[in-house]
């Protein structure tokens, strides 16, 4: 039996929900150990101090993580990873389903979707939601009894449906969308998911279920919008279904107009036909408590918003693969490298130049050719990418793994290095870093200098033709930004 002291493994600490469970889970009591990919992203989280953390990914050796643990939180999901994305979903959740089994533990608990799969149901569960229901019939398929959470649009501050809401809605006064529309949802408050989770651990009567979560409002995503709309302070917006609209087509402007990437708001988008509403409320007699309403939900997230008090969004972790080593990873083979290196004196302390370098990008922008990081942000969009509307998580804080706008936060060494590596489509793997070397003091007091290097490796011919095609640009950009950055950095205050 799982009692508070136990110890607990969450898998996909790094992601929306498991970055906020961790904090939950240790408030209750529980010891938390987190398998972590790239540990150095969870170095920000405000409870980082407080747990175990286990480098390791989710499709191999989880012995070491999995060790002593009497419950695991299965948190992680290969959605817009690759085409194969359903299948890997699968195989990840055998491997740990078959190292707790090896390991003596007791419980599994599983986040999965909404949705009836039952045969003679009207509509097909979409490719996204029969992978969430796949995996927990392969988690289920052990000797580990396993919880399965089935919860529907899950609303809260940076969660990728409540940015995807959020943005259709803010954006575009007039929707043209398809009959999905009119589908009904049963949508839940983040804070409602992150209580079940927490709960179901200690009731043993939960043990070996599926159980259905969501909040007390059925309503239509089309009075979602409007809802939203009138929370917002909008004007009420204009709504015209189209049925020849496929949801394939309309994830393509879904991908334009909101920050989600075609690769991720595709597979979303796809599950909008299936109605998502609870059919068995065993959980409200399980774990009794208050539930928040829809509205209430989405109150809630706009004033974290607002109050920039986003600890964890849809963005934290990559939606897709990194596509190749640049040349500052270890395990570079070699091959071509084209850059840009600009560097400047800074009358300023390595501190203060940093710390500026780290309030890139977002509301903040680049400093120079702003429609130019646009309009690259449009085209990468037109092509799939996430493009420049991710923005940051936060104007002033930055950790690995953060992204901003089409980029990822790589490596951070304080005082001296901030590296991002590009995420949008391109022809090679790109990266751009800011590196701080303190200088003697002169008259004027302290100096650095600061080296701003943009690193290029192309992918074959068009690679290349690709740099050369944009280095003029580059005249605009690049001296642009540093010398906004060394500006900065000389005005702030010390």
């Amino acid at each position: 039996m799982v009692t508070a002291g136990s110890r607990v493994l969450v898998t996909g600490a790094s992601g929306y929900i498991g970055g906020r469970l961790v904090g939950e889970l240790i408030a209750a009591g529980y010891q938390v150990r987190c398998l972590a990919r790239t540990p150095a992203k969870l170095d920000a989280a405000a409870w980082r101090a407080d747990v175990d953390v286990v480098q390791g990914d989710i499709e191999g050796d989880l012995t070491a993580a999995v060790d002593g643990v009497d419950a695991i939180y299965y948190l992680v999901h290969s959605i817009g990873e690759g085409e194969d994305w359903s299948e890997r979903e699968a195989a990840a959740a055998a491997n740990l389903r078959d190292a707790a089994a090896a390991a003596g533990v007791d419980r599994i608990i599983y986040l999965g979707g909404l949705g009836n799969d039952e045969t003679g149901s009207d509509v097909r569960l979409s490719r996204h939601l029969e992978s969430r229901h796949r995996v927990g019939e392969v988690l289920a398929d052990g000797p580990v009894d396993v919880t399965e959470l089935r919860a529907a649009v899950i609303i809260g501050s940076g969660s990728a449906s409540f940015e995807m809401l959020r943005y259709l809605v803010e954006v575009l006064p007039v929707m043209v969308t398809p009959k999905w529309v009119d589908t009904r949802c049963q949508p839940i408050a983040v804070r409602d998911v992150l209580r079940y989770l927490v709960d179901v651990l200690s009731v043993p009567e939960t043990a070996g279920r599926i159980l259905e979560i969501g909040g007390p409002d059925v309503i239509t995503y089309r009075q979602m919008m409007a809802i939203y709309a009138d929370a917002a302070g909008l004007r009420k917006r204009v709504i015209i279904p189209l049925p020849v609209l496929t949801p394939r087509l309309s994830s393509l402007w879904v991908g334009l107009v909101t920050p989600l990437p075609r690769a991720l708001a595709r597979p979303l988008v796809s599950s909008l036909v299936n109605e998502v509403i609870v059919h068995d409320d065993a959980i409200l007699d399980l774990c009794p408590g208050p539930r928040l309403g829809y509205r209430e939900s989405v109150d809630l997230a706009l004033r974290r918003v607002a109050e920039r008090d986003v600890t964890t969004r849809w963005s934290g972790a990559s939606t897709e693969a990194v596509a190749g080593p640049i040349p500052t990873d270890p395990d570079w083979a070699g091959g071509a490298v084209l850059q840009d290196v600009r560097e400047r004196v800074v009358h300023a302390t390595p501190e203060v130049v940093h710390r500026t370098t780290l309030g890139v990008g977002g509301t903040r922008g680049w400093y120079s050719g702003d429609w130019l990081w646009d309009l690259r942000g449009f085209l990468d969009k037109l092509a799939g990418g996430p493009g420049m509307r991710r923005g940051r998580r936060d104007p002033d804080r930055l950790g690995v793994g953060d992204a901003v706008d089409f980029w990822r936060v790589e490596t951070i060494e304080p005082d001296r290095l901030l590296r991002l590596r590009a995420e949008m489509r391109l022809p090679g793997v790109a990266a751009l870093e800011w590196e701080v070397e303190p200088l003697p003091d002169d008259a004027d007091g302290p100096r650095c200098r600061l080296t701003q290097r943009a690193t290029f490796v192309p992918r074959g011919l068009w690679g290349r033709a690709y740099w050369y095609g944009v280095a003029p640009f580059h005249v605009f950009v690049f001296p642009g930004l540093i010398d906004g950055l060394t500006r900065d950095a000389e005005a702030a205050p010390t």
